[in-house]
């Protein structure tokens, strides 16, 4: 049955889509299209299409009350909007439908279990973990929710801070990861156990800060990828002050095996997933031809606040969904193929780049871009300006000396005053460097090496600073090849 709440928010959002115009949207990452969007929930396969919903408040471009949103694909490009899933509207989940997962059950239903939200008083919250169940449009909430709760937390954990089950399917039981904070106030992955997805055995402590990587864990992922278990994770308040982390609410990824007897990740590898300034939150789902593709939040939540003066009727935005390896021990991550059947106009160009540069037609608000570097002498730098024009560009500057990356974007449209620098260090290959380029209106997305590292980064520059240029200090030979990219707004 659909509350007077959720009803309410569907006819506001059905109401309210038909005047956003596709000039104001992103052309090929998804957003809300109007209302507010955090972190992705519930990515999964269910009767032949890819489902992701994603935390929600369709009545305001602030963070409020949580919804579900929802939306379905078959290529991760083109996404069809669904009418919103779930609104705050039982004892359970009255203050908030916080973040959660999604599986096919084997009768061909579709199953939510997500963090639900109470609050006693303006300083008692208790997060709880419940379920609904519907058929790919109309969920229904479990009489019996929630279905874990404190009593299933292990001695000193934290009942306010409990939330973001992942669930996955191992042979004839089903498994779920939740972030919680421990005793001492920092962040735990706790590993739950069921046969029927209502009722809950805690199993133990899968992963924990150990008060070296941030507070509470929130979002956490958990798979098994080329021969290892991959743990993701986004811890909040973190203070490491090296390039690989940037301090506050950041990412986290831990590689290694899973030691089913004693329940706990063996670490082997600790990076963080995405370097740029705006990603959290990442899922992930295994595809039907057996890969595994992460999406996320394209935001940083310490500057949640800015709006852009466009004046969008939206605000938050997904990534472009990625495909995973795991390689030489670490995280590989690279866009689905699928985005290479938008591909449109090539132009290729192979020059000696000696000082600055513009290249014909290479210039763009919405393109895939690749660039090869191939020293042909020492060199200094190498510097990329996109999103140009008058009073505005980004800068992505390779140094081979310190083998760092810098990305400025602090002519992108967005206040001075936020962190608007990342600086972060690449393998070493005696100079040369690959990057694939993905801009859109207001984004940025860059692959390093063939996926070795990845950055993403909100822009606000309007879309007519669209040059490109690029310069070095020394000779060095560039390769580059653009497409632009042509679908239909989604």
């Amino acid at each position: 049955m659909t509350s007077d709440i959720l009803r309410k928010a569907r006819d506001y959002e059905r109401e309210h889509l038909k005047e956003v115009g596709a000039d104001v949207l992103p052309r090929y990452h998804l957003t809300g299209g109007v209302g507010w969007i955090n972190d992705p929930n519930g990515f999964s396969l269910y009767q032949g299409e890819y489902h992701l919903f994603f935390q929600y408040y369709p009545y305001d471009i602030y963070w409020n009350d949580m919804h579900w949103g929802h939306v379905k694909t078959r290529d991760f490009i083109r996404w069809e909007r669904l009418p919103a899933a779930m609104a705050p509207d039982t004892e359970a989940d009255q203050n908030g439908c916080f973040s959660g997962s999604a599986i096919e059950l084997n009768d061909g239903r579709h199953l939510l279990l997500y963090t639900g939200v109470r609050k006693t008083d303006a300083d008692t919250e208790f997060q709880t973990q419940c379920v609904a169940i519907g058929d790919g449009i109309d969920y229904e909430k479990y009489a019996g929710n929630p279905v874990i709760t404190a009593a299933d937390l292990p001695a000193g954990g934290s009942t306010r801070d409990f939330r973001d089950p992942k669930i996955w399917r191992e042979d004839d039981k089903f498994y779920c990861v939740v972030g919680n904070r421990c005793p001492d106030g920092t962040g735990a992955i706790l590993l739950y156990e069921s046969a029927d997805c209502l009722r809950w055995n805690y199993r133990g402590k899968l992963a924990a800060s150990e008060g070296r990587h941030g507070r509470m864990w929130e979002c956490p992922d958990f798979f098994r990828l080329d021969g290892k278990h991959v743990l993701l994770t986004s811890p909040q308040e973190m203070q490491v002050g090296d390039m690989e982390f940037i301090d506050g609410n950041t990412t986290l990824c831990l590689i290694g095996t899973f030691d089913r007897e004693n329940v706990k990740l063996l670490r082997e590898q600790e990076q963080t997933i995405d370097y740029g300034l705006d990603f959290y939150a990442p899922q992930t789902v295994l595809t039907q031809d057996g890969r595994r593709v992460m999406i996320a939040w394209m935001q940083y939540w310490n500057s949640v606040d800015f709006r852009p003066d466009q004046k969008l009727p939206f605000f938050g935005q997904m990534t472009v969904p990625r495909e995973l390896r795991v390689r030489d021990g670490r995280l590989i991550q690279n866009p689905v193929r699928e985005l290479e059947a938008y591909r449109r106009n090539p132009v290729e160009h192979h020059v000696r780049l000696d000082g600055d540069l513009t290249l014909d037609s290479i210039r763009g608000r919405c393109l895939d871009l690749t660039l090869t570097l191939r020293p042909e002498e020492a060199y200094q730098s190498f510097t990329l300006k996109l999103a140009k024009g008058k009073d505005y560009e980004t800068t992505i500057r390779y140094t081979p000396e310190t083998n760092t990356i810098l990305v400025d974007r602090s002519r992108s449209g967005l206040p001075e005053e936020i962190l608007n620098h990342r600086e972060f260090r690449v393998r070493d290959r005696g100079g040369e460097l690959a990057l694939r380029v993905l801009l859109d209106r207001y984004s940025l997305e860059i692959f390093v090496n063939g996926g070795e590292q990845a950055a993403s980064f909100v822009l606000y520059a309007p879309e007519e600073a669209d040059e490109i240029s690029f310069s070095a200090e020394g000779a060095v030979g560039l390769d580059a090849l653009q497409y632009d990219l042509e679908f239909d707004t989604i």
